[in-house]
């Protein structure tokens, strides 16, 4: 009988601070939006900086571990630090072509997405689904294409239309949290 009490109090737990989680995290994206739209750049310039602290901090466990006498690959954890902590220096000290590399990899995932699209399109059977598939893959090819034509300027563009696109989410988890929180005042 306890049991099924401590399951009953577990369970509604999460649910009476379900839309106080909800309204916090639509209250982060909104921001994160906003910050992202506003500042484009130096939102980028943050996250290639983020990327190559970890990188660094990748490389020094990597020769911690390989100061352990019993690791069977040493060298290649010794030549992997090495090597993160060369490319996290780097994406530091050089933030434009830490920003083109994010568009390069943005761009060239796009292309991957245009071309399996375009042949699950061509190849699979016919009917509404297989038009749509061949459409997503020209869109997500063309756009794919343009990013790694010029990664910088297009990576400025996408960071805008993602924090809108934050600003969208936010709004979206703000209301739903709230709706939630009217839900819950009527049944308790």
């Amino acid at each position: 009988m306890t049991e099924q009490s401590t399951t009953v109090v577990v369970d509604a737990m999460p649910a009476k601070f379900s839309w106080q989680l909800q309204l916090f995290v639509g209250l982060v994206t909104l921001v994160l939006g906003i910050v992202l739209t506003a500042k484009p750049t130096g939102s980028l310039n943050v996250i290639a900086v983020i990327i190559g602290i970890l990188m660094i901090v990748g490389g020094i466990f990597n020769f911690i571990r390989m100061l352990d006498h019993d690791e069977r690959h040493r060298v290649w954890l010794g030549v992997a630090g090495l090597l993160e902590v060369v490319v996290g220096v780097i994406l530091i000290r050089h933030l434009g072509l830490s920003r083109a590399l994010i568009g390069l990899l943005v761009g060239l995932a796009w292309i991957i997405q245009g071309i399996v699209a375009l042949m699950v399109g061509i190849m699979g059977e016919g009917g509404r689904a297989r038009g749509w598939q061949i459409f997503f893959g020209i869109v997500s090819l063309a756009a794919g294409i343009v990013v790694v034509a010029v990664p910088e300027n297009s990576i400025t563009v996408l960071a805008v239309l993602l924090g809108i696109w934050f600003i969208i989410l936010g709004v979206l988890e703000i209301v739903t949290g709230l709706f939630v929180r009217h839900d819950l005042k009527k049944l308790g």
